[in-house]
């Protein structure tokens, strides 16, 4: 038996990948080129791939038995071809949900609490120049009653929705399929979580449905000094449009994931001119080391289900 992980780089060189070990010869690329992928998978029975893009052609010209997604999201296979072909195709889920909740709120407190801003008056030597015990320049205030707004409320949107209730905040959500009906939280249509909002989070896959789901329209009507987040997925919010908007109004946003990863030099996001406001961050919400460690757990339980 032999596995293959394309793109090992990906999952951190923080964890272990000798797990998959015990199942055959172990195959290790850090990263996989379009131009590689053929040549990688074609005498393999079973391959890991987060990112590389596994298509018909390959399928065509390769031992695969079974595609092995580390990750939610199946868009980089070709998931009919691979149903013609009889190659197993299985991704994982569930395994980031505390992960992604607290990178949101490590997102909320950036901007609630202004630590930054403390942090450089202390290391610039202000403090023991103070006349008085404290320097509170900065206004900050609490979570409790804010009105937080989840977009989406499955698992990784539950999980965030716990953790502001425990801050005594109020959580109301949309729902982007319209059948989500969840009796803890009051659900609302998207124009009036936008407007009524303290904190906005979203959750959501990127479909049909939820493509630019938040433009410059809608984001108009956000409250002053809110906070929007995107640990879901790009393109879910117009990008050029909350470049606009940042530039235009006091609100702030955390934004973990764009629609083109890396993102691109030329993406307006990097030409904010109120880069306060702003708080970019290179889709790590997934990747705590126990979210990582539990991906790969996950995988291989997928890999011993398919072998029996």
């Amino acid at each position: 038996m032999k596995i293959a992980i394309l793109d090992r780089a990906t999952l951190g060189n923080d964890v272990d990948v000798s797990i998959f070990e015990q199942f055959g010869e172990l195959i290790v690329y850090d990263m996989t080129s379009e131009e590689q992928t053929q040549d990688r998978v074609k005498d393999v029975d079973i391959v890991l791939t987060n990112k590389v893009v596994i298509n018909s052609s390959q399928m065509d010209n390769s031992t695969m038995k079974l595609i092995c997604i580390t990750a939610t999201g199946m868009n980089n296979v070709d998931l009919q071809y691979a149903k013609q072909k009889n190659i197993a195709v299985k991704n994982v889920a569930g395994y980031s949900s505390s992960s992604v909740a607290q990178v949101a709120f490590s997102m909320i407190f950036h901007f609630v609490t202004k630590l930054d801003y403390y942090k450089s008056y202390v290391d610039n030597g202000n403090w023991q120049k103070s006349p008085i015990f404290t320097h509170i320049d900065k206004p900050f205030y609490e979570l409790d009653n804010k009105r937080v707004g989840v977009i989406g409320l499955g698992d990784i949107g539950r999980n965030f929705a716990r953790k502001a209730k425990a801050f005594d905040c109020e959580v109301v959500y949309y729902s982007t399929s319209g059948k989500n009906s969840n009796s803890e939280y009051k659900r609302v249509e998207l124009d009036e979580l936008l407007s009524t909002s303290d904190i906005i989070s979203i959750h959501c896959p990127l479909n049909e449905n939820t493509q630019d789901l938040l433009n410059y329209e809608n984001m108009s009507k956000m409250k002053d000094k809110a906070i929007l987040l995107n640990l879901g997925r790009g393109g879910i919010i117009n990008e050029e449009d909350l470049a606009k908007i940042l530039d235009e109004k006091e609100i702030y946003a955390g934004i973990d994931v764009v629609s083109k990863e890396p993102i691109l030099e030329d993406n307006p996001l990097l030409k904010v001119e109120n880069k306060q406001r702003l708080l970019l961050t290179p889709h790590i919400g997934w990747a705590s080391i126990e979210a990582r460690t539990r991906l790969l757990e996950m995988v291989a339980d997928n890999i011993r289900e398919f072998l029996k």
